[in-house]
């Protein structure tokens, strides 16, 4: 791995706010943003140059010069070694690569996770849920499964005057859901300080690198970084929440609702020719 990143993702839990505005900057535009000069990363990160400089100075640079020197040196590494694996792949690797972060993603979510966020998905009086881009398909599939087992489950409107009607009547008895991953969505961020204003709960799914909205989080569930080749691991959000609804079902008595469920959905049939 680029030992830049490595350092980066390291130290990034314990860096001051400052600071992680900067790496987060980096490793969202990475190797690019790097490269960029010292002014230009700060005004990016919406800090000063010092506060981007002691950010190289705790990841172990005698200099800003030094830092870059050693981005292009990761960065023509990872080069060759992505022009070597496109000569010669190996979907067993990638397939390994997949189950171990699968493997860490479902560990992260201990029990005593595991269970404050199943007690926040059964108190709450309604649940809305959202995502970005990507993770908006993981919104929609706990919205879809948590609304057979209990009411008051629903997934954040698109357009803005229907999410401000959804905010109208929030209150601390309500939760939104948020699943946020790198690259931050700035909807979800909206719509989840809108909620937290007027005294909703969050219950965050984020990365390793945390949401910059994991500060206004309730329930915290950041899962690992693990690379899934080209493509941003949905497979770990999906089965995460998987686990929160196994946890939520078994504190509800929901067979009457999944009956009544099932009935109606056979009332709405059109009869077979």
């Amino acid at each position: 791995m680029d030992p830049v990143l490595s350092r980066l993702e390291a130290a990034y839990p314990k860096l001051p706010r400052g600071e992680r505005a900067v790496a987060r900057v980096i490793l969202d535009d990475y190797p690019f943003a790097a490269l960029e000069s010292l002014r230009t990363l700060a005004d990016r990160a919406g800090v000063s140059p010092p506060t981007a400089s002691r950010l190289v100075d705790r990841l172990g640079f005698d200099s800003f010069t030094e830092f870059q020197t050693s981005v292009r040196t990761g960065a023509q590494d990872q080069s060759r070694l992505r022009e070597f694996a496109a000569q010669a792949p190996d979907p067993g690797s990638a397939a390994r690569e997949l189950q171990d972060g699968l493997s860490s993603a479902l560990a992260a979510l201990n029990t005593p996770l595991l269970d404050s966020a199943a007690d926040t998905l059964v108190a709450a009086r309604s649940v809305w849920a959202l995502g970005g881009p990507l993770s908006e398909l993981a919104a929609d599939y706990l919205v879809r499964q948590l609304g057979a087992l209990r009411p008051g489950v629903r997934l954040v409107p698109g357009p803005a005057h229907e999410q401000a009607r959804s905010l109208l009547d929030m209150t601390s008895q309500d939760l939104v859901v948020a699943y946020d991953f790198r690259r931050y969505s700035a909807r979800t961020a909206a719509f989840a300080r809108a909620a937290r204003g007027r005294g909703a709960r969050l219950l965050l799914v984020t990365d390793a690198w945390k949401s910059p909205l994991a500060d206004d989080a309730q329930t915290l569930i950041p899962l690992p970084r693990e690379a899934a080749g080209p493509i941003a691991p949905l497979t770990h959000q999906i089965a995460v929440t998987e686990l929160l609804l196994v946890a939520t079902a078994s504190r509800l008595n929901a067979a009457p609702r999944l009956a009544e469920l099932d009935s109606l959905t056979a009332s709405l049939q059109p009869d077979e020719p």
